[in-house]
């Protein structure tokens, strides 16, 4: 009988490899968490076509797709493998497409689409290594060189109904009597495109959380934060402003706390660094709504905090026993 033949170091180029970080793998991929959060908006997009017809499904697919494309001919002048597969550029085209106007002209959902992939991620490394949120550059972009073709109020002025941030903005908190809460609340205000869905945003980023996909501690930060400075303003004068519900339900502000707020790449990574980014963010929220000239103070609040990631991502616990 020969003996067992013992290969204890045949195997040591493969147990000494050094390969990149993370080292610990698990089940969950880039792709996987893009389909998890496109299905979170996929019923947001439903009330939306329901809301305002097929040119809302125009708006989503084209910037869905040209957002695509753009990705494909960055990734290929870049000299880089095309992973248009992984449906990130495909997500961040489509929060785009949410905070337009339903009745976005093509060329201003084509122009977004382009810089969301071009400018708010391909300039600084691709995906994972924006600083800003990359809709919300976009976004920006946009509002300031064409702050007439994304004004809700104006292209959306055939609705009967009114965008409750507007009238807020230029009427004063008597003009809010015409908006019922639960009205609000089931999507029947103008506003950007879905992110005025506010019960379908609701539960899909509730999924998110109860999925793990998306960590609880900016959400909720966030919307504590909205609650507690709009709850100060109203405190202190009730017939100037708004109370905190109306913060919570009007505008973008679902939105942006479970799925612009979060993201991956422009939103701290620690407990304590997530709630301060969250609570600093729903702060500045109604902080520009009542003093800065956009009725809907979320996505620049949220750019702002992004900017503060860097220096949030250093607070963290002293270690135990260290002095």
């Amino acid at each position: 009988m020969n003996p067992p033949i013992v290969k204890a170091m045949s195997d040591i180029t493969v147990r000494l490899t050094v390969s990149p970080a993370p080292h610990w793998r698990s089940r969950r991929t880039v792709l996987k968490m893009m389909q998890a959060h496109l299905l979170a908006l996929a019923p947001a997009a439903v009330m939306a076509v329901g809301m305002y017809g097929p040119q809302a499904l125009a708006v989503i697919g084209l910037s869905g797709s040209v957002a695509v494309m753009t990705e494909a001919v960055c990734l290929r002048l870049q000299g880089r493998p095309v992973t248009v597969d992984n449906f990130t550029a495909l997500y961040d085209g489509i929060l785009f497409a949410f905070l337009l106007p339903a009745t976005a002209p093509w060329w201003l959902v084509t122009i977004g689409a382009m810089l969301t992939i071009a400018l708010g991620r391909t300039v600084f490394g691709g995906y994972g290594t924006n600083p800003v949120c990359a809709p919300l550059v976009a976004w920006a972009f946009c509002r300031l060189s064409w702050p007439q073709a994304m004004d809700i109020d104006l292209n959306l002025a055939h609705f009967l109904s009114n965008a409750p941030l507007d009238q807020l903005k230029h009427f004063g908190v008597a003009s809010l009597s015409q908006f019922h809460y639960m009205d609000l609340f089931i999507g029947k205000q103008l506003g950007g495109l879905g992110a005025s869905q506010v019960a379908a945003l609701l539960a899909g980023g509730l999924c998110l959380i109860g999925a793990g996909w998306v960590r609880a501690f900016i959400p909720t930060a966030f919307l504590a934060g909205v609650v507690a400075t709009s709850g100060l303003f109203w405190l202190i004068d009730p017939t100037l402003y708004a109370d905190p519900m109306f913060h919570l339900l009007a505008g973008s502000t679902i939105f942006g706390a479970f799925f612009l707020a979060p993201d991956v790449a422009s939103s701290p990574v620690g407990m304590l660094p997530q709630i301060l980014f969250g609570l600093i963010a729903g702060t500045l929220v109604v902080i520009i709504r009542v003093y800065g000239v956009y009725p809907d103070g979320a996505p620049f609040a949220i750019m702002l905090a992004n900017l503060l990631t860097p220096l949030l991502d250093h607070v963290h616990p002293k270690p135990f026993g260290a002095k």
